[in-house]
């Protein structure tokens, strides 16, 4: 048994993470492999800009469920490579959209075929076994958990300790 399965839950915000930058690391290697200059870390924002022609920046903070701060950094560091531009709503001048310049249409072309082969290859993980298959289900359970109470309130309902002071 190793550190990560003696501790169990005690750790699992670890060991997620640890999963997480190990996949992130093994599809970079793909994408370098194939002469691609692409971040796996950038998926998720090229992925919607793919599929939605006029999109916002707090839309897709929204969509992710994370902070309009780190997509607006994302956005501003794919900008200065020359795969984004942004641009004010015809509908709402204070809004500014954001959309593929030529050369990042043509990167989101060439990640695409990685994207159906790194899905192809998460199928083929998933069948594996039943474990595997659960995985994903097991995972929204959890995230639909904490959206029902945080970890934080489950921690603080306990009594505070009595700490010597």
């Amino acid at each position: 048994m190793n550190f990560y399965q003696k501790l169990g839950g005690l750790i699992l915000g670890s060991r997620l993470r640890r999963l997480s930058e190990y996949f992130l690391s093994e599809v970079n290697k793909v994408y370098a492999e194939k002469g691609i200059p692409f971040d796996a870390s950038w998926f998720s924002m090229f992925y919607l800009i793919s599929k939605n022609e006029h999109i916002s920046l707090i839309d897709i903070a929204e969509t992710l469920e994370v902070s309009h701060s780190a997509i607006s950094q994302l956005a501003k560091s794919l900008e200065q490579k020359g795969l984004l531009e942004s641009y004010p709503s015809e509908h709402d001048g204070r809004k500014r959209l954001i959309r593929f310049t030529e050369q990042g249409r043509q990167l989101q072309q060439a990640v695409e075929p990685v994207w159906a082969e790194l899905d192809e290859a998460m199928q083929e993980l998933m069948q594996e076994n039943e474990a595997n298959a659960a995985l994903l289900s097991s995972l929204l359970s959890v995230e639909q958990s904490f959206a029902q109470k945080s970890l934080s309130q489950r921690l603080l309902k306990q009594p505070p300790l009595n700490l010597p002071r």
